[in-house]
């Protein structure tokens, strides 16, 4: 469940801007505020079920914008390949040929 949310994080940052205002309240109160559906639906004056299904609906949503866009596999794939950098200058291992591999890495990745 911990990396689901994490995961949500994450696509919600990247795409919230894509989600209507309702969908941006919803996911921000369930996955950064940590509120439970019931907690939504009090406010809202809504049911739980309404609330759970808006944040299905829109879980699927961010899912497919990543599965399009992928802005956060890009996103990982340039952490990875910063950690091998510092990783590499770390142990006195950064040659010009393996610089060159990493640069290439994070070009592609644009």
């Amino acid at each position: 469940m911990l990396e689901k949310t994490t995961r949500m994080n994450y696509l919600y940052d990247f795409y919230h801007a894509l989600l209507t205002q309702k969908q941006q309240s919803y996911m921000s109160l369930y996955y950064l505020d940590d509120h439970s559906l019931g907690e939504i639906a009090e406010q809202y004056n809504i049911s739980r079920q309404a609330v759970y299904d808006n944040i299905k609906r829109t879980e699927a949503m961010l899912e497919e914008y990543e599965k399009k866009l992928l802005l956060f596999q890009k996103f990982q794939e340039r952490n990875d390949v910063l950690s091998q950098i510092k990783s590499s200058l770390a142990e006195g291992k950064l040659e010009e040929a393996i610089l060159s591999q990493y640069l290439s890495a994070l070009e592609k990745l644009d």
